[in-house]
Order: C-alpha cells, then structure tokens, then sequence
C-alpha cells in the first residue's frame, strides 16, 4: 500500500497501515492528501486540471472525499512560517491630571468562587489589572473592557486561584493586530515558576515583560511603578509556621499587600498674590512656581517659595489591595513595619500622616472575620473597606449573564438535557459574614459587587459609585422574556416532556424513527440505568472562552464510580460550580479519577492546574490516590515544573503510552508499553514523538497497570489514546464501559464513546468510532469555511457528520465551534438524523440517546431570531490569530 502511494510522507503513511481493515459504507477512501498553505486554494485541492497536484498525487483518486490536511501544521512547522514577532509594549502619553480615576472590581469568580476576583485600577491613559484568575478573559468581552488597553498586570499571589486566566490572556494579547501585544506582568519571587512552565506551550515573546520582585532587605515597601500618573508598592507577606522550620514559607504562599499612591494635586496660583505682594512679573516664573520650584522676585531682594503663592495642596488619594489567604498572613499583616506610615487616628492631624481612602480586602470571609484581621482593619480610620473576597451575598445571581441567560432558556426547553444551574439558593446567599464588620468600630465596609466603582478622580465624585453594577438577573426574568419574546416555546417544551413519557414513548420512538438508520436500539444501553454514564459538555467553543460558550472541557460522570475529565480548557472549575453548584463541584472534582488531554493548545488544557490543585486541597489527609493524568509529552513539562508552585498530587502518563499497541504490550508483558507504534524509527515518530523529548520507558509500564486498575475499579475497559491530524502529539480517545450483566443473567456489551479532540477527518478517527454509540467530534467550522478548516486542521459540521456516519456510530454530538457562531451554529438539518449540536452545560445521560436527535429542530426555534450575530471585531481577529 505505501509504495502505491509516493506522495505520502512518511509520518503519516501509518495511519494507512492502522486503517487495513475495509470500511463498510464508508464515503471516504482511506487516503491522507497533504497541501502546502503556502499556495493554497480551493482550486488547487479540489480541481482535476491542477497540474501540481496531479504530479505528487498521479496515483490517488482526485476526490472531495479524501482525508486533507495542512501537513506543516499538522507537523508544527507552521510557526516557522509566522513572522516573529517583538511583541513591545506600546508607549502612551501620560495625563498627569487625571481627570478621571477608579478602582473597579471585576468579579470573576464572585458566585462560583473559582477564581479570585480581578480589580482594575483605571486611569486616562494607563490600565493597570490585579489579579488574572480563570475567566477573566470571559468576563472581559461580556463586559466590554478591551484587554488591548490593559498596561500592567499585577499578581497578589502566584497560584492558579489568581493567575489561572494568564497563560490565555497572554496569547490572546500575542494574536491582537499584526504585531501582536505583550503586557507588564508583575509577582512576587515565584512568579518565575510559572514563567518557567508557561513556555513549554506560550511563546518566549509573549511573557518577557514578566517581572518578579522581592524578598527587600528593608521594610520599606518596593516601589514597582512610579509616574507621574500613579506609585504602585509592593509590600510582601510571608507566613512562618513555626520557629523550627528553616525556611518561613514554600513557593506559592507568599502573598503582596499593593499600595497605590496618586499624586497630590497642587493648590490654586494666586496671581494677584504673586504679582502684587512677591513682585514676580507674569512669565515662565509663574509655570515654574506652579511645578513647586522656587524663583527670585523680579522686584524685591527676595526668593519667592511655591507655598507662598500657592494654595493648600490636595493630598492624593491612597488605595490598598490586601491579600491575606490564611490567618498566618493575617498575622504577618499586623506586625508588618512598613504599613505603619499608612495607619491613622481621630487624633492624628499631623501633616505627615497619609491617609488611606479605601482598601479593597481580597482575603477570604473566614480571614477578613478573625481578630487579628479585625483588629488591623482598626487601624484605618474613616477608609472605606471594600471586601471582595468570596462572600456568600454574591452568590444568588450569576456573574456571566449572557451564557446564563442561555443556559436559563434552554433548562426552560428541555430540563432533561439541560438540569437548572447550581446556584446556591436565596435563602443562603444572606447568611454572610459582613454583620461581624459592619458592626465594629471602623470605617464603613461594605460588601464588594460587580463592576463597584470606587471614584478618585475627579473630587467631585470621590467615592463608592455604584452606577455600573448591572441589574440583577434570575432565572424567573428570563423565562418570562422568552416566553414574551417566543409563545410557540411552551407547546415546544411540552413536546420535548412527551418523549420521555414512558406511557406514549413507544409509540413516538416507533413514530418517529419509523424511515431513518440508526434506529435499533444498541444492545449495549437497553435497560440501561441513568446511574451508569453521563456526559456533561462543560466547554463547547474553540480558541478562547466567549459570552456564551467556554472552552474545551466534557465531564465524563460514573456517579459513584468515580468520574473522567476529556480536556480542561481554562474556566473548567466554574462550569463545574455552574452545573453542580459549589459543593456539588467540589464533590465531583473530589472524584475525579482520571483527566485525559488531547493536545497542547492552551484551550485544552489550561485549566488543569486550578482542577489539580483544588483535588489536592480537597483530598489532603484522605485516604486517596493520585489523579492519573493522560496527555502528550510536553504537557508533562508544565506540570512537573508547575508543582514548584502548588501540589498537583497526580502522575502523568503520555498519550502514546495509552495506544491500542501499547496495551497490546501491556497484555504480552514484554516490557515494551510504548508498543511499535512510536517506536525508534517507525513512521509516526517525526509527527507524534520529537527527538528532543526523552522516553523512560520503565516508568511508563508500572503508570499502565495503575491505570488498568482505576479504569476497572470505575467500571471501564479501556481507555485507548489515537493519533489525529491536528498539531504535533495531537490525539483523540476511545472509551468503553466494561460488561454488565442485566436483571435475567445475561451479558450485555459496554458503551464505546469516543472523542475526537481537535482534528481533521482522518482515517484513525474512523477506525477508532467504528460501531460507537457515541461519537463527539468537532466541527468547528460551518461547511462554506473549508478552506479555513483545511488550514487550521479542523472539520466543518458535515465532515465531522460523514466521519460518524462511515464508522457506524449510534450517535454523533458535534462541539469546538468557533466563536463566530455566538450561540448556534450554521447547520443542515437534512443530514443530521443521529446528529446533536453541543452546548455549554449540556448533560447528556445514556439512558437519553435515543432522543438526543430530535431535540436538535426546538433548538433552532429557540434561536430563530439568532442565527446569526455579529460577533466584536476584536474578537474575530483574535480566534483567527489563535
């Protein structure tokens, strides 16, 4: 077969030889056609008069149906192609008098506390961000505040509660124009430590103006900016345990209270005074008396001091930003030397004192509570606290209303695919602790909100502005707005309810699936109980999280078995909240026995080290094992080097130690795990294996049979990792439930779902989805992008169709759209019988397959008026770079 095909290089000629066998009503011969993107075009592909085409490809049949890829993509020599870029921060002019100021709370992760809350310090022309914790990318572009403009980005903390959302924000910035943009990145002494793990998959240029700071020498704090504009100062907390431990703190604890200082603003000149009394002639004396210098009067013996012609200064206004996770650095806080300049009295009416307007506390509720806190609050007399930490108050209302209010519409649709969000309830959210602080003898504190403003300039306006915080949204609003904005939907809903009315099922399955394939039943889910698998799509969007749909992520739910992760795209730990609620979340993760990572893109994976790490948390003095973690080879890297930070309690198995060849070894127990596929020399090594990656084959054979036994204490076969056509080491999964035995003794096969990850067609895809019950396969582009899915090594809807259809699949659940498709995406429905489109929440029970087709029309009801939408400019741009 390969020597009847020159054409093929040679790293994907296997994928020929693992596809021997014939593919039965398959449309697509089993042929991979590459093409250079250098000179593509539709014409070029697809045409039979294209003579270049026909010279390399003289013995393949030319056909649209064949499997065709950007071979340097699918090689990674894609990059090279890229220009470079410096990626310099852009230089603007300054406005030192500010004729508006603010401290903005943006709260990420307010009601699902997932992440800690962002704060942005605006002025005229600087932005400067605290805090870039998971979603903040999200909450941006709901909200309209352009990450272009952002100048500083400043860490309170180097773990992934507050820094989950970098890695993305820093691509995200890097795709922006044609140049590209980097942002000023700033932490303490282990900010290095994820600048270390961050390049084994975000460019070098994207992260060089990441600065760390600190331990000082001195108490006083470490100036990190200093304008005309604003001093920023770092002031760092460093917990001791006990006084026998060598060192006070590990990397990942310490943590930075920032001080913000505006410029005072000097008083009125008074040029009567000046001219009349001091005898200075009007001219540049005066501009150099208003810059605080002093001069030489034009008519008297005398030298004339800025204080005597100018009125009283107004003092610039002082913000603190504190961050105190537990009560030892609570306990730092307090015997902190170098805040002592900022604490004030009734009875302190020096000129000296600086006085604090507001302090935003990050610090949790369970800190912010305790004495020693309490009692450093007290040092501040008449500042305004604002406490942004995780308070219960803000969890009634959701924080991302646009996917919300989608996910609210479709639970009104259909409650079977879509449970209620797992809010917390009223009645909860007012059992907060802010009574303990309202109540002491301090300045007003109140309870921080989304979008809350607190106003520095102009004077005018100093102060809590609450102008921005948007409406509150329930569930209750939306549901009426739908009901207003489309009657039919309550005939719809009830129409959906009916298919799961055992009573008249039969007849309707009978009815409904009376002329169409696919329609028997597998053996494999009759009788099945809804106890036994559920598929809850946590992120169904490409690229970069959007309004209303997040990036990669599907929880794979056994129930009391345990439970899969395939991909964890950053914001994953939120969906969970969103979908289970907060304990509901943290009982899933708790169970998480296995995480499996397609590819290294950082919309697969960027979100692993927050779910990791929050495991570890939840688990430690537990009797547990470590979460086995399933990934190409460079993910391996990140993680081993982001443990310095945080523990990940985990042991990472590579993709390639989980192919069908690898397990084959594993039965002969020849000590060979990684099998002859990826071995030294074989074709699919220059793809899939780099030479610069070292292989310890000894670890990899005992990591195997740990995974063996997790997989059969959860109730599952296999777990079979496959090589596809998307990036270097990218791959998709089969998974396959064991055998059970049903009520009257008899075997009954396990379900196979299999998931594409990212991917062109290819014939391994098909292989691996032969005879599944469930296929989930990206279709990132709608059919009349296929050039661009060509390029970027995606599918379109109907290529993703066709591969389930050739394989045999029961059913087909299409995801990874692009975020030009806002809400839904462009679909044929005359193709799509045993086809359902993914969305963000989406669960999806075995017991309920039967169905799952026939939901896809109410869907288009539901969005008739949004089938199309605009989507930001900006945004556009960005997923296109990306």
């Amino acid at each position: 077969m390969i020597n009847s095909m020159p054409y093929l290089p040679k790293n994907l000629r296997l994928l020929l030889l693992l596809s021997s066998s014939p593919l039965k009503s398959s449309s697509f011969p089993l042929s991979l056609r590459p093409f250079s993107p250098r000179s593509f075009s539709l014409s070029t592909l697809f045409s039979s008069s294209s003579s270049s085409m026909e010279n390399h490809e003289a013995n393949v049949p030319k056909s649209s149906n064949s499997f065709v890829f950007n071979k340097r993509r699918a090689e990674g020599f894609d990059k090279i192609d890229k220009t470079k870029k410096n990626l310099e921060r852009k230089s603007r002019k300054l406005n030192p008098t500010n004729t508006i100021a603010y401290a903005q709370i943006l709260g990420t992760g307010m009601d699902t506390q997932d992440t800690s809350s962002s704060v942005l310090l605006f002025f005229d022309k600087q932005r400067f961000i605290f805090n870039a914790g998971e979603g903040l990318q999200r909450f941006c572009t709901e909200h309209k505040i352009k990450l272009s403009k952002i100048d500083h980005i400043f860490l309170s903390r180097v773990c992934s509660e507050t820094a989950g959302g970098l890695p993305g924000l820093l691509l995200t910035l890097a795709g922006i124009g044609e140049e590209g943009l980097s942002v000023n990145v700033w932490g303490p002494s282990d900010l290095n430590y994820l600048v270390d793990a961050m390049k084994s998959f975000i460019p070098r240029a994207a992260m060089v103006h990441t600065r760390s700071f600190g331990p000082s020498s001195t108490p006083d704090p470490i100036v990190l900016v200093n304008d005309e504009v604003v001093k920023i100062s770092a002031i760092l907390l460093e917990p001791c345990r006990s006084t026998k431990e060598e060192s006070c703190s590990k990397s990942g604890e310490i943590s930075v209270v920032y001080v913000c200082e505006l410029p005072e603003i000097m008083g009125k000149f008074d040029i009567e005074k000046a001219k009349k009394i001091f005898g200075v002639k009007p001219g540049p004396k005066y501009s150099r008396l208003q810059s605080g210098e002093s001069v030489k009067s034009d008519e008297r013996d005398i030298t004339v001091h800025p204080s005597d012609v100018m009125g009283p200064s107004v003092p610039g206004p002082i913000v603190l930003l504190v961050d105190c996770p537990t009560e030892l650095h609570a306990a730092e806080l307090l015997s902190a030397k170098s805040l002592e300049s900022y604490y004030s009295s009734p009875d302190d009416q020096t000129d000296k004192a600086k006085f604090v307007n507001c302090i935003i506390h990050l610090s949790p509720s369970s800190v912010t509570s305790s004495p020693n806190y309490q009692n450093w609050m007290k040092k501040f007399h008449s500042t305004q606290h604002i406490l942004a930490g995780h308070q219960r108050k803000n969890m009634e209302f959701p924080i991302l209303k646009a996917s919300s209010r989608i996910a609210a519409r479709l639970n009104y649709l259909c409650p079977q695919f879509f449970p209620a969000p797992g809010f917390w309830p009223p009645q909860l959210a007012n059992n907060t602790v802010l009574s303990k602080c309202s109540s002491s003898n301090l300045g007003e504190s109140i309870s921080a909100e989304n979008l809350l403003k607190f106003n520095l300039r102009p004077l005018a306006h100093h102060g809590i502005d609450r102008s921005c915080i948007p409406t509150q949204l329930t569930s209750s609003q939306v549901v009426d707005e739908l009901l207003s904005e489309i009657p039919e939907i309550k005939d719809k809903s009830e129409e959906i309810k009916q298919f799961w009315n055992k009573q008249h099922n039969k007849t309707i399955i009978e009815k409904l699936w009376l002329t169409e394939s696919n329609t028997v039943l597998p053996s494999c889910l009759e009788n099945i109980r809804r106890d036994d698998m559920e598929i809850v799509l946590l992120g169904t969007g490409s690229s970069q999280p959007s309004k209303y749909r997040n990036v990669s992520a599907i929880f794979i739910d056994l129930f009391s078995r345990g439970s899969l992760l395939l991909d964890c795209g950053e914001g994953t730990l939120g969906q969970l909240k969103r979908r289970y609620g907060l304990d509901g979340a943290d009982e899933a993760v708790r169970k998480l026995r296995c995480i499996w990572i397609s590819h290294i893109h950082a919309d697969h994976h960027a979100g692993l080290a927050r779910i990791l790490a929050l495991r570890c948390k939840l688990l430690k003095g537990l009797t547990h094992e470590p979460a086995i973690v399933v990934g190409p080879r460079p993910l391996k890297g990140f993680l081993d080097a982001y443990q310095r930070l945080e523990d990940l309690d985990m042991v990472f198995l590579d993709c390639r130690s989980t192919a069908s060849t690898s397990w084959a070894s594993l039965e002969s127990s020849d000590g060979n795990a990684e099998g002859s596929l990826f071995s030294k020399g074989s074709p699919m090594q220059s793809v899939f294996k780099r030479s610069d990656i070292p292989t310890d084959n000894s670890s990899v054979l005992p990591s195997l049979k740990n995974l063996k036994k997790v997989l059969s204490e959860i109730g599952l076969e296999d777990l079979i990792s496959f090589p596809v056509v998307h990036c270097p080491q990218a791959f998709g999964v089969v998974v396959k439930a064991a055998e059970r035995v049903n009520s009257d003794g008899e075997r009954i096969p396990g379900w196979k779902m299999v998931y594409s990850g990212d991917s062109r067609p290819c014939p391994e895809t098909v292989e691996a989805s032969r005879d599944a019950t469930v296929l989930i396969h990206e279709a990132t582009f709608e059919d009349a992008l296929i050039e661009e899915a060509l390029a970027k090594n995606h599918s379109t809807t109907k290529e993703a169709i066709d591969i389930g259809s050739s394989a045999g699949v029961y059913r087909i659940v299409l995801t990874h759209f692009s975020q030009r498709y806002p809400k839904i995406p462009v679909i044929d429905e005359s193709h799509m019988h045993n086809t359902c489109i993914a969305f963000d929440l989406m669960s999806i029970n075995m017991a309920d397959l039967q169905v799952l087709p026939k939901v896809l029309p109410y869907f288009k009801t539901l969005f008739k008026d949004e089938m199309v939408e605009e989507e930001d400019a900006d945004d556009v741009a960005m997923e296109e770079a990306l």
